[in-house]
């Protein structure tokens, strides 16, 4: 009998969410609106910020966030290099330069000497990347900064996170989050912005809505179009819908329980797994709240991580590197001329970090049969 496969990810979705879909369709108003307004007052909430923006993806949150900060052609934004493609992408879709720094191959997050030594007269922010649910000190991060350099945290994979205390996304200037289906909670795809700063909060809701001065709502349900505001600046239709805005309503009433579940297996995984030395785990420092996306350890030679990954998928198991170093990507190197040695920490993270799968859907059995197959291999039998 062939074992069923056991997914690296997988949404935690049920008939709550079927019911809220439901209501969407039978109210006839599917483009942002009602819900999308409920779930950003939630979020907005449970984040402990003034106010939240949603947008279509964490990308087009990172686009709006940068454009709401001035940065443009001639700006420079330090973005670290294991990340997410995206992270940097955003930066030049607004005609900036993404300054790529280095990380700390064990924690995963920017190396903060190397992110700082980058900083010119010519950068504007840095971009924080929360990566696989662990918090960037953000505050320590500003004491080192020149004043004016904004922080942008990239907090995909941290909804619900939260360092002393402060929740992921109120620790920076912006915050934006994603709701992809790898995510703890997802609405499919979509994303949200937060921030304290009112006039940031305008300024992106504007953009997000083809620069317009008004509401969805307002131009289809209240005076005639001709007789409202215009459309005063350049801007995009990031807007969020409201099927995904009841999505994100139901899901995040639970993404506390879903974290404190996720918790609990990252731990067993930590106690279960300790005894292999060739396998460096991901740790939870005091003071933090992980987000628990991901769990992302490191492979130590004379293991080599795609072959750990080649044994797992041979055992059913769905296993990926954690991310990509973006100055090794085709566009980047040809663009900007990067060495994969120019960034020696991000080089080691994509060639050694091993995803394991962690979701809310495995069972016991799941976790058990990972850790059997682990405990088999050695560098010949791989």
């Amino acid at each position: 009998m062939v074992a069923k496969p056991i997914q690296i990810a997988q949404p935690c979705l049920g008939a709550e969410e079927i019911a809220a879909l439901t209501q969407v369709v039978e109210s006839g108003w599917l483009t942002q609106g009602s819900r999308v307004a409920a779930f950003e007052q939630a979020f907005a909430q449970r984040h402990q910020v003034a106010h939240a923006i949603a947008v279509t993806s964490c990308t087009t949150g990172l686009h709006l966030a940068l454009l709401a900060l001035g940065i443009g052609p001639g700006d420079e934004v330090i973005v670290p290099s294991f990340t997410w493609v995206a992270s940097a992408n955003a930066v030049l879709y607004c005609g900036a330069t993404p300054v790529l720094c280095d990380i700390d191959p064990r924690t995963f997050l920017a190396d903060c000497d190397d992110c700082v030594a980058r900083v010119t007269p010519r950068t504007r922010a840095v971009i924080a990347v929360h990566l696989f649910g662990r918090i960037v000190d953000v505050e320590a991060l500003r004491t080192k900064l020149p004043q004016g350099v904004a922080v942008i945290e990239d907090a995909a994979c941290a909804a619900g996170a939260s360092l002393q205390g402060r929740p992921a996304g109120s620790l920076g200037d912006v915050g934006v989050f994603s709701f992809h289906p790898r995510k703890v909670i997802t609405t499919g795809e979509g994303g949200m912005i937060t921030t304290a700063r009112t006039e940031l909060a305008e300024r992106m809701a504007q953009f997000r809505n083809h620069g317009a001065t008004v509401s969805e709502e307002q131009r289809h349900l209240g005076p005639r179009p001709h007789l409202l505001p215009g459309f005063p600046v350049l801007g995009y239709n990031y807007r969020m819908t409201d099927l995904q805005g009841a999505v994100g309503v139901v899901q995040l009433a639970r993404l506390d329980r879903l974290i404190d579940e996720r918790a609990e297996r990252a731990n067993w995984y930590r106690r279960r797994l300790s005894g292999l030395g060739w396998l460096r785990l991901p740790d939870e420092p005091e003071g933090m709240r992980h987000g628990w996306q991901s769990f992302v350890c490191g492979v130590e030679p004379p293991f080599d991580a795609v072959a750990v990954m080649d044994a797992l998928e041979a055992a059913g198991i769905a296993s990926r590197p954690g991310t990509h170093a973006v100055h090794t990507l085709s566009y980047y190197v040809e663009r900007f001329g990067f060495r994969p040695e120019d960034l020696p920490g991000a080089l080691q993270a994509a060639g050694r970090s091993l995803a394991l799968p962690l979701h809310n859907r495995m069972t016991d059995e799941d976790f058990q049969r990972i850790a059997a197959v682990l405990d088999r291999l050695t560098p010949r039998n791989i």
